[in-house]
């Protein structure tokens, strides 16, 4: 009899948590926008922002203490004619990690590109803010750059896996349903 009970209780949550856990497609949404390319005297900087990669549950995992990390992929291609592959003269990861802290109701935020600074909040809309842009991200110097020449800036990103202790696996296996990597958002340039 029991083993009948737990039997049906396992296939109760097999057919009824996907019908009550929302499909990752609600993260697909999450895209690339804003992108912007400037410059200073001696480098080329990056502005970009991720929109709808914020979904409701990832908003109450991050409120339940559960740290979150998004990661940046960033490259920079010169153009090469014809039949000759693109060269790629820059690559960089960045990565931004948000973590609630119950205790002083504050959003500690780091971002690598930052030195790792920490920016600390009340507000759930300024650190997803922070969370979602990267402003004056240096890329290259433009000094490898060549006059001229045209180039490719490729981004995209993607929700870094997000490890629990393994007892919690059980509890948030939905965790998984997270996941989601933006496709690669590119601008063209001529230097």
């Amino acid at each position: 009899m029991k083993k009948t009970r737990f039997f049906f209780l396992i296939l109760l949550a097999v057919f009824l948590i996907p019908a009550i856990v929302p499909a990752p497609a609600e993260a697909q949404k999450a895209r690339l926008t804003d992108m912007v390319i400037s410059n200073t005297r001696d480098d080329l900087l990056l502005f970009v922002t991720v929109e709808g990669a914020f979904t409701e549950q990832m908003k109450q995992a991050v409120l339940n203490g559960i740290p979150t990390s998004f990661s940046f992929i960033v490259r920079l291609e010169k153009i090469n004619a014809f039949v000759l592959p693109n060269s790629l003269v820059a690559e960089k990861k960045v990565t931004h990690t948000i973590k609630y802290e119950s205790l002083k109701k504050q959003f500690v935020i780091r971002r690598s590109w930052e030195e790792n600074r920490t920016l600390t909040t009340d507000s759930f809309e300024k650190a997803r803010q922070w969370m979602s842009e990267i402003k004056s991200l240096r890329i290259a110097a433009l000094d490898k750059l060549q006059e001229g020449k045209k180039y490719r800036i490729r981004a995209k990103a993607r929700l870094d896996t997000v490890e629990l202790p393994f007892y919690l696996n059980y509890i948030f296996f939905f965790v998984s349903l997270w996941d989601f990597e933006t496709n690669w958002h590119s601008l063209e340039f001529g230097y």
